[in-house]
């Protein structure tokens, strides 16, 4: 069956970097850092699922830092053209995790990279003589009286119309479904139908951008949800979990029963495992032709609400062991 084609479907890069439209810049870089680190080849043993995923990362951050490109994704257009004078500095492979960060982040400019500033006026430079007021500004001209012709001048413009907000609809999809790709009819608000196709490999989390379908030109996304009821989440071949572990349990390592696709399986969480850590469970995930993907099993530690009063004492004394190291 062919894809309809009244609504168009794109990457959506705030979808990519996990944020909501319109975050700030220090938002935009912390996203970009959790993604990178998530899809990064080197800590993905060079999974090419992972390596389109990263590019995709970079790509995003690139457009959404930028500008004129964001300006420019925003309006429906083509970024690429955009791109800025400087060449990709990982164009030709993925450096260290770490260096990555550094080259987009971390590094200083040095005084002698600093573009010279735009010489000002004359009255600014040392030596310069200041002119006086009527030297530095010229005269505004003015509208040439002529007898029994009154002068008028035009009103400033109206206001521009503001757009409608952006909408967004919740679609739920099986592990299946996302990893081949399906057929969705949707009637959107104000009676609209569309028939689209999702992308293969789409994974929890995603949004489709729909241009300009909302009411007064905004757009319009549909967030895709694949979950498991045992807390499984599907994105490409990789199955996702989160595994909550007590601070104790990731300071001194234990082991666990986690679910997988293909049945409970136990995990052994080593030693001052923190939180953000993932564990990989290799050929548990999805898998389409000879491809197969892993689980990915992220840690997160979680405290109690409250604390009991000797609870409170042994983390007070860790503080002060910690602090006498």
């Amino acid at each position: 069956m062919s894809r309809s084609p009244t609504a168009t479907v794109g990457d959506d890069h705030w979808a990519v970097l996990g944020l909501s439209p319109g975050a700030d810049a220090a938002e935009l870089k912390r996203g970009f850092r959790a993604q990178a680190r998530r899809w990064h080849p080197d800590l993905n043993d060079n999974d090419p699922v992972a390596e389109e995923r990263f590019k995709r990362v970079n790509e995003a951050y690139a457009v959404l830092s930028d500008p004129r490109r964001r300006q420019a994704w925003e309006s429906g257009l083509d970024p690429v053209s955009l791109r800025g004078e400087r060449a990709d500095p990982f164009a030709t492979g993925f450096p260290e995790f770490d260096d990555y960060l550094d080259a987009l982040f971390g590094r200083q400019a040095r005084p002698d990279d600093r573009r010279p500033s735009e010489p000002g006026p004359e009255t600014d430079r040392p030596g310069s003589t200041q002119r006086p007021e009527s030297a530095q500004r010229p005269p505004v001209a003015q509208p040439r009286q002529n007898p029994g012709v009154e002068v008028t001048y035009a009103s400033p413009p109206p206001p521009p119309v503001q757009a409608a907000s952006d909408l967004e609809t919740l679609v739920e999809l099986s592990p299946e479904q996302a990893l081949e790709g399906t057929r969705l009819e949707l009637e959107l608000p104000g009676g609209l139908a569309v028939e689209l196709w999702t992308p293969p490999l789409a994974g929890d989390g995603w949004r489709l951008r729909l241009a300009g379908v909302a009411p007064g030109g905004a757009d319009h996304f549909l967030q895709l949800r694949v979950r498991r009821p045992d807390g499984l989440r599907i994105d490409g071949l990789r199955v996702l979990y989160d595994l909550e572990l007590s601070p104790a349990e990731a300071a001194l390592g234990c082991k666990v029963v986690v679910p997988t696709l293909e049945g409970r399986v136990q995990l052994t969480v080593p030693p001052c495992s923190s939180s953000g850590r993932l564990l990989r469970l290799r050929g548990l995930g999805l898998s389409q032709g000879e491809r197969r993907g892993d689980q990915l099993v992220e840690l997160r530690i979680v405290l109690p609400e409250q604390l009991s009063d000797s609870e409170v004492a042994l983390y007070r004394r860790l503080e002060e062991l910690s602090g006498d190291g």
